[in-house]
């Protein structure tokens, strides 16, 4: 038995598939099917059921992927510690963004961080929270920079920025000559907002429910984009968060108006699993994103 089959079971019990648990692990799928044989057959007991088409495990197969799964979490940790005697600022950095800080926020911090830190070799992955919190926890990133909830309490968080939202609206809205909106205009008027499983979606209808408005339940979009691209057709206004509007206040058929009394925001934060022998690391990436935030952001 070794680390590389504990590897092979835990992606076989995620992917559900010999197919793409090969392709995840980089190797071909006999290989992957071989190595689970070997290892039944080393401890003596049957962890799939292959009478089913699906992949099935037995109860003894699941006892075994749980812990492997803690098995592996602390090879990653002996890994960080290794990383931390050789350099904290070195070696390789598996971060998780959340889609509605990723593409917004990485062309600000990306070359900030391979100029002040080029032995680090980034690796960068995008994912809704529920999903980024459960890859930190099984070991699968070392940080995520999310939207502070309550589902990333219990790892250690540092504070990034916090983001204000602002008003979207198309061009030939009523509001669209406007610099700035009190939240309580908002009463009675309905918002676009994102769909299901973006925590954004949550944060802003709070904001607006507090204001007396409504979300439009005739659309959920999937991205900031799509919503972007649905006011600037016409088809309602929205809350966005700062970094995701351009410098002008008009482009592409939408007006960005600040929102006030009280500004509508969002802490951004860097987290990480407590314990980890890599904290430095992470103090120093997020000073570095938290100083050069300071001059994108209103204080």
């Amino acid at each position: 038995m070794n680390i590389r089959d504990l590897e092979y079971l835990v992606a076989l019990s995620e992917h559900k598939h010999f197919r793409k648990a090969a392709e995840a692990c980089f190797v071909s799928q006999p290989t992957l099917s071989g190595q689970i044989r070997k290892l039944e057959e080393e401890l003596g007991v049957a962890l799939l059921e292959r009478t089913s088409r699906k992949v099935l495990f037995t109860d003894a197969g699941l006892a075994l992927v749980a812990q492997a799964q803690k098995v592996l979490l602390e090879v990653k940790v002996l890994t960080e510690l290794a990383s931390e005697q050789g350099g904290s600022m070195s070696g390789p950095l598996h971060i998780g963004f959340i889609p509605t800080v990723g593409p917004y926020l990485l062309p600000h911090i990306i070359p900030k961080i391979k100029a002040s830190f080029p032995e680090l070799e980034l690796f960068l992955h995008e994912a809704q929270t529920h999903q980024l919190v459960q890859q930190l926890e099984d070991g699968k990133l070392d940080c995520i920079i999310l939207a502070a909830v309550k589902e990333s309490e219990p790892f250690i968080e540092l504070p990034l920025y916090h983001e204000p939202m602002v008003l979207a609206v198309p061009e030939d809205h009523p509001w669209s000559q406007r610099q700035s909106l009190p939240m309580e205009e908002l009463h009675g008027h309905t918002l676009l907002m994102l769909g299901d499983g973006h925590c954004l979606r949550d944060q802003a209808m709070g904001f607006c429910f507090a204001a007396g408005a409504q979300e439009d339940g005739s659309f959920k979009a999937t991205s900031l984009e799509t919503l972007r691209n649905m006011v600037a057709a016409g088809s309602g206004i929205t809350l966005m968060p700062k970094l995701a509007t351009p410098k002008e206040q008009r482009r592409d058929g939408v007006c960005y108006i600040a929102a006030e009394d009280p500004v509508p925001s969002r802490l951004i934060t860097l987290a990480y699993r407590p314990g980890s022998p890599l904290k430095g690391r992470y103090e120093k990436l997020a000073a570095l994103i938290q100083g050069h935030l300071e001059a994108q952001l209103p204080a």
